[in-house]
């Protein structure tokens, strides 16, 4: 049972990177399943709502149920109900994108957002996607919150991302991530520079809980030829203010609760 429902997850996450959606195929031969459980897979999750079969060309895609019950749950708990003014407030002196990931065991998810730029270049990736560790502001804030050999491990475990993938300055080895995650413990926060996708930089710094542990993470990220490093620097005072105020309200958060 465990084996089919990890499957079912990978189609979930395939097709979820995928809205346009794939025929049973292409989605068989790119997770490397065999095609009859991809068939089966692909049923049980129409039957139950999450997937859908287009008419026409017969693909399938993936529907809003997920997405419904990630929003109710976020809802629920409080979260963008602490967070959402804060962000707004560091967004409107950023006039970049700013965004909280919480930490959930070894990953790292964006759950809210604001906008600060009002013309001009406006970066604004997907919302609710697993952060990659090894190539975000995010992931090395959150890193230097841990000792080398926990960073290290996580590091070890989660992979590498690829250039082809991210920025052409993405890290390759897990020194020259080592070497991200030691500047953001010695500056407070992290920055980067077209290493999460290219022309893009970001800062990002971590959110204690009560107990000191990171229970989140807090991201300004915007065009390089506006979110220059000088400009890092000076919003640093205001993203670690940001994110001190983030850490004394989250006891207000049953999510944050039980992650402290």
């Amino acid at each position: 049972m465990s084996g089919v429902m990890e499957r079912s997850f990978k189609v979930l996450e395939y097709l979820a990177d995928h809205p346009q959606g794939c025929a049973l195929s292409v989605l068989a031969s790119e997770l490397q399943l065999p095609l009859s459980a991809t068939h089966r897979i692909l049923s049980d999750l129409v039957r139950c709502g999450h997937v859908r079969q287009d008419e026409r060309d017969g693909h399938y895609q993936i529907t809003i149920k997920l997405a419904a019950l990630g929003l109710a749950f976020l809802s629920r708990s409080g979260v963008v109900d602490v967070a959402q003014p804060l962000l707004e407030q560091l967004a409107q002196t950023s006039g970049e994108l700013v965004r909280l990931a919480v930490v959930d065991g070894e990953e790292l998810t964006f759950v809210a957002k604001a906008q600060g730029a009002t013309r001009g270049l406006r970066y604004d990736p997907d919302m609710g996607l697993s952060v990659e560790l090894s190539c975000s502001a995010a992931g090395h804030a959150w890193l230097s919150t841990l000792s080398d050999d926990e960073a290290l491990a996580i590091v070890a475990r989660r992979g590498l991302g690829s250039p082809k993938d991210f920025g052409p300055k993405a890290p390759t080895s897990i020194k020259a991530v080592m070497t991200y995650v030691k500047a953001a413990r010695q500056r407070g926060f992290s920055m980067i520079n077209e290493v999460f996708a290219p022309g893009m930089t970001a800062m990002a710094a971590a959110v204690a809980g009560p107990d000191t542990k990171a229970i989140g993470v807090i991201t300004i990220a915007g065009p390089a030829v506006r979110l220059t490093p000088q400009r890092m620097e000076e919003l640093g005072p205001a993203l670690l203010e940001t994110a001190q105020d983030v850490s004394r309200a989250s006891g207000a958060s049953p999510l944050f609760r039980r992650r402290a």
